[in-house]
């Protein structure tokens, strides 16, 4: 198993800094190319704790059967240049691509949101575009004009045409819920964001807060005190540490707390444990916590956070098998899930027998 020693190593930087950016130090000054780099190769590496090496149930990546190498591939993230580390699970999902492309022998070419529009020759130049993340409506319709072979990686566009692969999140919220229920939690509060593209005007509209809002009401515990929402889950600002920090001070204001928050991604867990510890609060024995996506950091926190693990790079790989697929003459289109799993950890009990 590779330790920070290695990483450090391999980044050219102290372990000390590893450490820190790792556990989001927010008073670490450190180049934004030192921090992707540290990000970067944790992954790539596919680093743990020396307390979760012994959990560990995932194995190594797929390798593609080496073939001939293909042409160019694009990739379209749905974030700008400067956000893609705002949340280290698109990190994930761009190393699941990049790395099966190089079974591949294949180049990729990285495109973002900001630029999209002025960079239309290129992707009429390229053999296939993987988007990642959730496009609007005018920018699936560019992409399609000037695309050859399209799929898109983390979002289910409503366009049944369209090949993608991404996890069932309204499943994933259902399954830390009832988890949480059985842990004997009752009180559950959510910060998350709208979702401004899938179900625009529609409150409550992001597929986490909506199954969260449905569970709540099957189950006759639906408060519309306990959520704390950001305007737009598609907006990069919205997923930082600072949301949920701040809307963790809102739900905190609350008189009758909850006692178990579920958050939209890790970022919004870190925050949200921040805001806690700086309101005398303690995780888990005053409220608890628990999250989606799993990235680096989330084992490091104290307590380890229990996160729903969003499979990022799973799903750059098969996103590039479904375009090699298409380049090749596949006719009909294919919409793939891939499972996420749970992992429990410190931050909240555990449903009995896990």
């Amino acid at each position: 198993m590779v330790t920070l020693r290695e990483i450090a190593k391999a980044v050219g930087v102290s372990t000390g800094t590893v450490s820190r950016v790792l556990n989001y130090d927010p008073t670490l000054s450190v180049s934004e190319v030192k921090r992707k780099a540290i990000i970067e190769t944790a992954e790539a590496l596919n680093y743990a704790t020396p307390r979760n090496r012994l959990r560990a149930k995932t194995g190594p990546l797929r390798t593609a059967k080496r073939t001939q190498p293909m042409p160019r591939l694009a990739t379209v993230h749905f974030l700008d240049r400067d956000e893609e580390l705002i949340d280290p699970y698109y990190i994930g999902v761009r190393l699941g691509i990049e790395r099966h492309c190089q079974a591949y022998g294949t180049e990729i070419v990285k495109v973002f949101h900001s630029d999209l529009e002025s960079e239309a020759a290129l992707l009429q130049g390229m053999t296939g575009v993987i988007a990642i993340g959730k496009h609007r409506p005018h920018e699936i319709e560019f992409l399609e004009e000037n695309s050859r072979h399209l799929v898109f990686a983390d979002f289910v566009p409503e366009a049944q045409r369209f090949d993608c692969v991404s996890s069932d999140l309204a499943l994933a919220t259902r399954t830390i819920l009832d988890g949480l229920h059985a842990a004997g939690y009752r009180r559950i509060g959510f910060i998350g964001a709208e979702d401004r593209i899938s179900r625009k005007g529609s409150p409550y509209s992001e597929a986490r807060c909506l199954a969260y809002v449905e569970w709540q009401k099957q189950h006759g515990g639906f408060d519309p005190a306990l959520i704390a929402l950001n305007d737009d889950c598609n907006n990069g600002q919205n997923l930082r540490l600072e949301v949920g920090y701040e809307n963790a001070r809102t739900l905190l204001e609350n008189p009758d707390r909850p006692d178990v928050i579920l958050t939209a991604n890790d970022n919004i867990a870190i925050g949200t444990c921040r805001a806690m510890q700086e309101a005398g609060l303690s995780v888990p024995g005053d409220i608890a916590v628990a999250s989606f996506n799993d990235i680096p950091v989330a084992q490091f926190l104290t307590p380890p956070l229990s996160t729903m693990k969003i499979p990022g790079e799973a799903i750059g790989e098969c996103a590039v098998d479904l375009l090699v697929e298409r380049i090749n003459g596949r006719e009909y289109t294919k919409r793939v899930d891939i499972p996420a799993d749970m992992i429990w950890r410190e931050s909240c009990r555990r449903p009995p027998g896990m």
